[in-house]
């Protein structure tokens, strides 16, 4: 029987932002199928969320902890204050959860959950909320799995490639 690979999650370095992008990339065009048109998801650009999260680990604003598997990036999570108009302090935020669509399912998304979550409480946050598409049902099957809940009336309608879509706000109550 052959060994699964060691998985490790660490903080995203500069040289991993291209990786970062191309999993951001691939995952949208996995997930999004038939949610947005086929022409917007074939021109998402690598180059411009390489830059964008290059930046965003230089800065180190959002956080960001990456799922490496033999020293590849197969996925990451980026989190930060909660953006949301009055939003307490102590609430944080998932900005972008993304991995490899070849790792859906595996366990990689709980683990990278856990490992920002442990991190949020460190940090003092009581809190977490994050933001996803109404009509992405993968990623609301897992959220639910990961204990978060949905915030009743907190629709944000928003259009992306053309398309109208919303997006619904989930929550949960951190606990150590």
């Amino acid at each position: 029987m052959i060994p699964e690979p060691a998985l490790r999650i660490e903080p995203a370095n500069l040289d991993e932002a291209q990786a970062m992008a191309e999993v951001h990339v691939l995952s949208w065009q996995h997930a999004y199928r038939g949610i947005f048109p086929d022409g917007f998801l074939a021109q998402l650009s690598v180059e411009r969320r390489t830059a964008m999260w290059r930046d965003s680990i230089a800065i180190g604003r959002p956080q960001v902890l990456v799922a490496r598997i033999e020293d590849r990036v197969a996925g990451f999570i980026a989190f930060g204050p909660c953006r949301d108009e009055a939003a307490p302090e102590t609430t944080a935020e998932v900005w972008a959860f993304y991995l490899a669509p070849d790792r859906w399912s595996t366990g990689m998304g709980r683990a990278l959950w856990e490992a920002a979550r442990a991190r949020m409480l460190l940090q003092g946050a009581r809190r977490a909320s994050l933001w996803v598409i109404a009509t992405n049902p993968r990623a609301i099957r897992f959220y639910l799995a990961a204990g978060f809940s949905l915030d009743a009336g907190s629709i944000k309608p928003l259009t992306i490639g053309g398309v109208q879509v919303e997006e619904e706000r989930y929550v949960q109550e951190l606990r150590g």
